[in-house]
């Protein structure tokens, strides 16, 4: 069945953004359209239907087409532990932990897994659109590559070049990826897509007709800058910083919003459960960068997920954000910890077997009475919530190793709806203005997310977004519009038929 893919001349040039935004323009055109990208390096997953993890880039691409999410449509997941390892998810579970030169090694007992999946949505959809990671002028990892050119040419099809104007030199980008890459790897290449143009776009005719005279490629049209992106989950942390920058621009200004602080963690995961947050008219987010203070006018502080909870407890300490955490909650401030940032607001955290580091025990942040032992076995489900004080029923999902006991779980956030019985999560400080759970995706909830702002003292009633989902879905309408009047797309789906 039909596929192409969409490699990049360079990461962050907007392939995730732009398979998005294709998932949805081919499904309204009556296309069944399925998202793939062979191997992703992400913190921030997504739990799918399967009980597996992907990353959240094509969560939201499946979404785009009126899909559950499915560990086929991401097989291989790499999760970054360290600077220079990661923990590598193959069909949404743990394969194993390894450094990047031993990760290189693996890539050949992968190529058959990725294919596997490939085919299995290749037959189900009437067309399948791939993405690549990266960029396939890196001819230093061509070398048993399944993310790039080694994965078109074992599938055979046609692959678009995504050039990001915005940051400059887009012609040798994409002159100089022809100019590295090998003959062969060239003749899979169709043509290409300016990305990202600000402006008056026949300002860069000439700069078009150049890049197809020098590669012989030819054009798919150019991409204007989509104003409406920040609206959409973020994928990584250049995504988030940029989100809340566009985000905070775009609302209205003023001076008696609620401020929320999110410690930007050296590994931190699933943050785009700040998202909801960003949209509210009334809210100011600010993500924290290391070596900052936690300002004296914030409302609440959120310490989010955390792929090495131990190591990110360290780093919390390093930047002396535990002295300020002290000082906010002194001045009336509010905590919020979500999963490995729940963790963390307890009073110690054991690891007997060293699945996360190299040590047994440390101690928490102190700030919830509560300890947490770090297990082998890891919680990954879409769950059904009911928070205790509000009664909001709501949906969200588990992602995470560990299993917390203490006093203070002994005033639960969450009761998670599990195969008919009700399991109590989370805690709350005796002051009620600290409290953790594991449950993430919660703010994503209209009902919940506007009684969390009505707790933090201020009245917002009236003031708040009314429906998150809803804005998510008008924004891929609105992006798949865009792709259709700024590219060819007809010839996109003839170039993928084979």
């Amino acid at each position: 069945m039909p596929a192409i893919m969409f490699q990049g001349t360079g990461s962050s040039v907007g392939k995730s953004l732009l398979v998005a935004g294709l998932c949805r323009a081919m499904y309204l055109r009556g296309l069944s359209v399925a998202p793939f990208k062979p191997q992703n390096m992400s913190n921030n997953a997504a739990v799918s239907s399967d009980g597996g993890e992907i990353g959240r880039a094509q969560a939201l691409q499946a979404r785009a087409a009126h899909l559950s999410a499915h560990t086929d449509m991401n097989p291989v997941l790499l999760k970054p532990e360290s600077e220079t390892g990661a923990q590598i998810i193959v069909h949404g579970k743990r394969f194993a932990t390894a450094k990047a030169r031993e990760y290189g090694q693996l890539k050949a007992q992968l190529l058959p897994v990725v294919m596997e999946s490939f085919r299995r949505l290749e037959t189900a959809y009437d067309l399948v659109l791939v993405e690549g990671a990266g960029s396939p002028a890196e001819i230093n990892l061509r070398a048993g590559d399944i993310a790039n050119m080694g994965f078109a040419q074992a599938a055979q099809i046609p692959v678009i070049l995504i050039g990001d104007i915005d940051r400059g030199g887009v012609i040798a980008q994409i002159a100089g990826t022809k100019m590295v890459i090998s003959d062969e790897d060239a003749s899979l290449v169709h043509g290409f897509i300016i990305n990202k143009f600000r402006g008056d776009v026949s300002l860069f005719d000439d700069g078009y007709r150049q890049i197809e005279q020098l590669t012989g490629w030819s054009g798919f049209g150019v991409v204007p800058y989509f104003p409406d992106q920040w609206k959409l989950p973020a994928e990584d942390g250049m995504d988030m910083a940029r989100k809340i920058t566009e985000g905070q621009s775009a609302q209205t200004a003023g001076t008696d919003k609620i401020h929320i602080v999110c410690l930007k963690l050296s590994r931190i995961a699933n943050f785009d459960d700040l998202d909801p947050l960003v949209h509210e008219p009334k809210v100011k987010v600010t993500m924290l960068d290391a070596g900052q203070p936690i300002s004296g006018d914030a409302d609440l502080v959120i310490i989010p997920g955390s792929k090495s909870t131990i190591a990110d407890l360290k780093f919390i300490t390093e930047q002396g954000w535990d002295i300020d955490l002290m000082a906010h909650h002194r001045r009336g401030g509010h905590i919020i910890g979500i999963c490995g940032g729940y963790q963390m607001l307890g009073r110690r955290i054991t690891d007997p077997q060293m699945i996360e580091s190299g040590q047994t025990e440390i101690d928490g942040l102190g700030l919830l009475d509560i300890e947490t032992e770090m297990t082998g076995h890891k919680q990954l489900a879409e769950v059904r919530a009911r928070h205790i004080a509000s009664g909001v029923e709501l949906s969200g999902y588990e992602i995470h190793i560990g299993k917390t006991s203490g006093r203070d779980t002994n005033r639960p956030v969450m009761k998670i709806l599990s195969e008919g019985k009700e399991v109590e999560d989370g805690a709350i400080s005796q002051s009620g203005r600290i409290w953790g759970c594991y449950l993430h995706g919660m703010f994503s909830d209209d009902s919940f997310r506007h009684h969390l702002l009505e707790s933090l003292g201020k009245n917002v009633a009236g003031q708040t977004m009314a429906n998150y989902e809803q804005q998510i879905e008008d924004t891929l309408d609105d992006l798949a519009r865009h792709l259709e009047d700024t590219l060819d797309i007809d010839r996109l789906i003839s170039c993928a038929s084979r």
